[in-house]
Parts: C-alpha cells; sequence; structure tokens
C-alpha cells in the first residue's frame, strides 16, 4: 500500500503544482501589467516593476492554492483513469475507500504546503512588496527602525512608535522645520486614526518655538492633514491580510481587550484559515468527478470542468466575504461557508458514487 500512496501522492502533487505555476505565470502577468501604471511615478521603474511581482507570488500563490488542487487532482487522476490504472488497482483488490484515502494523503501535503506559504513565506513577502512599491513611487522618504517608522515630507518629520490594527497608531511624535532648519514646532501624539485621509490626534501636546519663548499647550484631540501619502498610509497601516493566523489571532484579542469590535479582525482570520481547507475539499471533490466517470471523458472536459467549478467557488467566497462584513454574518458562517457547502456536495457525490 505504501506503493500505492506513494504515485498516487506523486501524480496528484506533480499535476497541482504544474497547475500552481501555469496560474501563477497567467496572474503574475495580469499583475504586471497594473503595475506598469505606475511606472515611473518617483523612483518605481521597470526593476521595481519585477521585484514587486515576484514578491507577491506567495500571496497569489495562496490564493491559488484551491483552484491548482482541484484542477491538480483532476488532471492527475484523470490521466491514471485514461490509462486503466486505476482499474488495474481496483481489479487487484484494492477498495475504492482505501484509493480515496490515498489521494487524501495527497491532499494532506497541499494543505500542509499551503500553510506553509500562507503562515511563514506570504505575510513578510508581502510586506516588503508594499513597502518597496510604496517608497518607489513615492517622493517622500522613509525608514524602519527599533525606534518605530520614520517618515520626512518636505520640511516635518514623523516618528511613530506602534503600529496598531486599523490605520490606527501610538506614540507619534511630528516635529516641523523651516527652511533653515530651524525647529519651528513638536508636537507628541498618544495615539491617532487616519479617517478619509486626515489624522486625528488623540491626547497631544504640543510646544511652539516660532516666538521668542517656547509655547506649550496640550490638546485632547485636533485633526491633521495626512504628510504621507496613501502609498505610505498603506505601508505603516496593517493590512489583514496580509498577517499570519497567530498575528490575527493576537490583534483579535487585543481588540476585543480594549473594548473594541474585532469582527474585521475575525473574519480575516478564518479567511485564513479557510484557503487550506478548501484545497483539501477541493481534491476530496475531485474523487467522485474522476472515478464517477467514464474513461471517455477528455482531459480538456476535465480542466473545463475544474475551471468551473474554481470560478464559481472564488465568486461565491468573495460574495460571502463581503456580504457576511456587510448584514454583520458570524466571521466563521461568512469566511466558510462556500468552503463547508462544497464539502456537503462532494460528499454527497461520493456517498452516491459508493
Amino acid at each position: 500500500m505504501k506503493i500505492l500512496d506513494s504515485y498516487i501522492r506523486r501524480n496528484v502533487i506533480a499535476t497541482t503544482l504544474t497547475v500552481l505555476v501555469v496560474l501563477l505565470a497567467i496572474f503574475s502577468f495580469f499583475s504586471f501589467l497594473d503595475e506598469l501604471e505606475d511606472l515611473g511615478h518617483g523612483g518605481y521603474g521597470l526593476p521595481q516593476v519585477v521585484l514587486v511581482v515576484l514578491l507577491r507570488l506567495p500571496g497569489l500563490a495562496y490564493q491559488l492554492f484551491p483552484i491548482a488542487a482541484l484542477l491538480g487532482a483532476l488532471i492527475g487522476l484523470g490521466g491514471m483513469m485514461e490509462r486503466s490504472e486505476i482499474a488495474v488497482i481496483r481489479c487487484a483488490g484494492v477498495s475504492r475507500e482505501r484509493v480515496v484515502w490515498s489521494v487524501m494523503k495527497a491532499g494532506l501535503v497541499v494543505v500542509a504546503l499551503a500553510m506553509f506559504i500562507g503562515e511563514v513565506v506570504f505575510p513578510p513577502s508581502e510586506g516588503q512588496a508594499r513597502e518597496l512599491r510604496a517608497l518607489a513611487s513615492s517622493d517622500r522618504s522613509s525608514s524602519s527602525s527599533e525606534h518605530g517608522f520614520w517618515a520626512r515630507d518636505g520640511n516635518a518629520y514623523i516618528n511613530i512608535r506602534e503600529i496598531l490594527p486599523g490605520e490606527r497608531f501610538r506614540d507619534i511624535r511630528i516635529l516641523e522645520f523651516d527652511d533653515g532648519n530651524k525647529l519651528l514646532r513638536s508636537t507628541r501624539a498618544e495615539s491617532a486614526v487616519v479617517r478619509d485621509g486626515k489624522w486625528q490626534l488623540e491626547k497631544l501636546g504640543q510646544t511652539d518655538f516660532t516666538g521668542d519663548t517656547p509655547v506649550a499647550r496640550t490638546l485632547d484631540s485636533a485633526s491633521w492633514d495626512s504628510l504621507l501619502d496613501p502609498d505610505l498610509i498603506g505601508l505603516v497601516a496593517i493590512n489583514p491580510g496580509t498577517l499570519s493566523s497567530l498575528d490575527l489571532f493576537r490583534y483579535v484579542r487585543f481588540v476585543e481587550s480594549n473594548g473594541q469590535s474585532a469582527e474585521r479582525w475575525k473574519h480575516a482570520l478564518w479567511v485564513k484559515l479557510g484557503y487550506p481547507l478548501a484545497a483539501a475539499v477541493m481534491v476530496y471533490l475531485a474523487i467522485p468527478l474522476v472515478l464517477g466517470a467514464t474513461r471517455s471523458v477528455s482531459a480538456g472536459r476535465r480542466i473545463l470542468l475544474g475551471a468551473l467549478i474554481g470560478l464559481g467557488f472564488h465568486v461565491m467566497n468573495e460574495t460571502s466575504r463581503h456580504l457576511g462584513l456587510v448584514v454583520g454574518m458570524p466571521p466563521a458562517l461568512s469566511a466558510l461557508g462556500p468552503t463547508l457547502l462544497l464539502f456537503a456536495i462532494a460528499l454527497f457525490l461520493n456517498r452516491r458514487a459508493q
């Protein structure tokens, strides 16, 4: 049985990875075309465009894993069906349930690979791509260090010590200078939030050096025009979709501990967990679609069927995700609903095939 498991695993995993590479080539090409629209902005040249597209490949691969798993299983098992290998295996006394288990073992390897990319490779890679794109396409300069995030816009310098979810920040310092590098104003805010491109500073102290003597004052809150363009704001603000599951879980606990709504972060967490689960369900769905069909079904028909199912799943997944946020559905239900529906269909087809 180890030989059988190994053979089926090689077939399914090899075709899945092949399909994934093809899908990555197609989607990264369109991503490259999108990035070309900003070519020439600031220092955003062709080498930066290519590097940004390459850095975003892990995130793209993570999102495409369910579709690649379905197409890979359909093509891999379909090839074995066309070569009568499945029939030979069954005639050798191997039960259908044992064949299904061998296929699902291969599916578990695909799930493990998807989780590794989504949890380990994708978050830092996407962060580097976002930072490279933001800094290269902007005339402003910025840097990150152990003392927080620094940005410069004209004669103003901004230091953000702590970045929180939802475009919220803590411990902000703003130093404003004149053309002769004389300090005009120093501002320190305990926290800030960005709304519609405006910074709302909370609990701030400000010292004005424009007069003969410094003038200090404190304010509960103040509105401040953002010195950071939208790209740089996107750089320092945390995008929940680019975080690992562990980081999302920590943010959910942090937001809830402050008495705020964590629905957005819970939903992002369930979406993150849903992609590997969807890949496993796709492999399970491919089994009855192949074993329940005749040998005369061509590879082209299987690919078309897999593409239609994958496209339908993607549409349902995106619709459910946005609808869940709008109507207030439970995050687990809105994020995993399409996957659970697909699993129910796969379970029904497998039981009927038996």
